[in-house]
């Protein structure tokens, strides 16, 4: 089975409103080129680093506009469109409301139904070498469930950014019957130059999965800069296709599915794995 994907690659403005007028046309080419399912990056609606501007801007995805807009154009283009995330407040804001928001991943089907969701398990909370400090978990619940989202092409499985450092996130998935991953994020320029690929490539590889990595690119005007280079990878580990740089765009990639039974065929390491004791320190 064939499936068309377009991987979109924004640079997300501060507000919701500008993120869709930003994000709809290059939705609308990769629907044109014949992507069957688009991803957005992590972030879709909406990036500020100013805490209590975030906090002020933050909606309930019922109330968001990238949100509505993007399922707007699902039901018109008549695609799927997989949110990478939507920043969005867990209910409606409340004056001196302390609920925390979520980060969260929507695929939305044809008819611009939202037809499944997932929070982010893990939250980027590192201080890293050049100097810049994030603190997700201080604004945004983690997630508590791994997620599979079932599509006419098989079951999608939804990890957003910082997952990827958690294998044990996508060997799960894997196993529950995902051929395919999606990894929206907002990769800093740094961890990207060094870490985006290869840990891409290695998740890919050591599932036997199609993996999906629309990024952010570019200065941002909340003055946080991302690495881009948004990537869709084969299950032995082969780059389909990538953004050359971090500018805006749209990346296209054909995926032949049948290519998950015949990697897992050919180095079964899903059904090699063991369960095993883990290592005893006091002795």
């Amino acid at each position: 089975m064939m499936l068309r994907v377009g991987l979109i690659q924004t640079r997300t403005p501060a507000t919701q409103a500008a993120a869709l007028a930003q994000i709809e046309p290059l939705i609308r080419q990769a629907a044109q080129d014949g992507a069957q399912l688009i991803l957005t990056p992590e972030g879709s609606n909406l990036l500020q680093r100013d805490r209590t501007k975030m906090q002020d801007a933050l909606r309930p995805a019922e109330d968001d506009a990238l949100v509505a807009g993007v399922r707007a154009l699902a039901a018109e283009l008549k695609v799927w469109i997989l949110i990478g995330s939507a920043l969005v407040a867990n209910s409606s804001k409340k004056e001196g409301g302390a609920e925390k928001a979520a980060n969260r991943a929507m695929l939305v089907a044809p008819d611009g139904r939202i037809v499944q969701t997932y929070d982010k398990v893990h939250m980027f909370d590192v201080d890293l070498p050049n100097g810049d400090r994030y603190r997700e978990s201080s604004l945004y619940a983690a997630g508590q469930a791994a997620c599979l989202a079932q599509t006419p092409w098989g079951l999608l499985g939804l990890t957003i950014c910082y997952d990827m450092r958690f294998p044990h996130l996508y060997r799960a998935l894997a196993k529950a019957g995902a051929q395919v991953i999606a990894v929206p994020a907002a990769f800093t320029r740094p961890t990207g130059a060094a870490h985006w690929e290869v840990l891409l490539r290695a998740r890919a590889i050591e599932n036997g999965v199609f993996i999906l990595a629309p990024a952010q690119g570019g200065q941002h005007e909340d003055g946080r800069a991302t690495w881009g280079h948004s990537i869709a990878i084969d299950p032995w580990g082969r780059v389909l296709a990538q953004a050359k740089d971090d500018e805006p765009c749209v990346v296209i990639a054909d995926l032949d599915l049948d290519e998950v039974a015949k990697t897992r065929q050919a180095i079964p390491s899903l059904a090699n794995e063991r369960v095993f004791a883990a290592p005893d320190m006091a002795s």
